[in-house]
């Protein structure tokens, strides 16, 4: 993995405005944990980087090379929608993640 990612972590997290513990809180890991990462002391996993990429945007390759723009076509209401999602408990993001899969699975094209 590219020894580059702390810093780009970094810059993106300030990019956003984000503190640590939010950034983290986004990831589900806990804060302590994201800054050794940050730190370049731990591994970024594979599975947070697809969730970075998915929760704030952000284009992969950028992530994993530095190459490229930082963040993908914004989506119409996405900040919005991320605003409001962080601000809830829990319990009520993971209602909200069943009913997007929920969504999801019934928009699939049907063979």
């Amino acid at each position: 993995m590219d020894k580059d990612i702390p810093e780009r972590l970094v810059m993106l997290r300030k990019t956003l405005g984000l503190k640590q513990k939010v950034f983290a809180q986004s990831l589900g890991i806990p804060q302590t944990t994201f800054s050794t990462i940050e730190n370049g002391k731990s591994p970024l996993q594979e599975r947070h980087i697809k969730l970075i990429c998915l929760t704030f945007n952000v284009n992969e390759t950028w992530l994993r090379t530095g190459e490229g723009a930082v963040f993908t076509e914004e989506i119409p209401g996405w900040r919005e929608l991320l605003s409001a999602f962080q601000k809830l408990s829990p319990e009520m993001r993971k209602a909200i993640l069943e009913i997007a899969r929920t969504l999801l699975a019934a928009e699939r094209p049907k063979n």
